[in-house]
This record gives C-alpha cells, structure tokens and sequence, in this order.
C-alpha cells in the first residue's frame, strides 16, 4: 500500500484510494467514545464524524494537560513513591500518540474537503 502524506494513519489507506473512507470511519471512530458508533448520522457523514473526533481528540490532550499540571499536588500522597513520576511519563506518552491522532484526524479532514479524493 503506499503510503498518505506525512502524519496519514497508518491504519488508513490513502485518500482516494478505493475503500479509504470505510478504513477512515472506522479510525475516526476507534479515536472516539465507543457509544457515537451507535449514532447514525457519525456513520454516515465522514466529515461530520472527522469533525467531531479532532473535538474529542483536542479535549482529550486538554485534560491531559491538566492532569499532568496538577498530578503531584492532587496524587503524591496518595500513591507509593514512583507512581506519580511514572504516570507523569505515560501522560507524557499518550500526550503524543494524541498529537499524532490530532494531525490524522486534520489530514482525513483536508483529504474530505478535497472533492477530488473525497468520493
């Protein structure tokens, strides 16, 4: 398969290849609450469903954000000595998978405004 513009998913076909978009809902949906799968209207428009998943994916980085401002102060007395500083690096860990999952919902949303790969 070759390979989408640098940040593509890798679990997505490239754009304009046959069956991206199924590939692509189905992403967007992994990114995303288990129960918008249950939402017609998600499983129909895909540049409804990108838009809504660069909401949840941005307000997820959002809370990690905060979480790792305020996770000493909230949580060192409350957790063995280590836990702290080692959920301080899985936070930092997810903080990136997050970006990378942003910067894919944002190239699956270019590649749908483009009519030329969209249909």
């Amino acid at each position: 398969m070759r390979a989408g513009p640098p940040g593509w998913p890798k679990e997505v076909p490239p754009a304009g290849t046959p069956g991206w978009q199924v590939a692509a809902a189905s992403w967007l949906l992994d990114l995303c609450p288990s129960e918008f799968r249950g939402y017609p209207s998600l499983r129909r428009h895909l540049v409804l469903l990108a838009w809504l998943a660069e909401h949840h994916v941005e307000a997820q980085l959002v809370a990690l954000r905060q979480a790792y401002r305020t996770i000493r102060a909230e949580l060192t007395n409350r957790l063995p000595e280590g836990v702290v500083e080692q959920a301080m690096t899985d936070i930092e860990l997810e903080g990136i998978r997050l970006r990378a999952a942003r910067r894919g919902v944002q190239l699956i949303g270019e590649a749908l405004a483009d009519r030329r790969l969209a249909g």
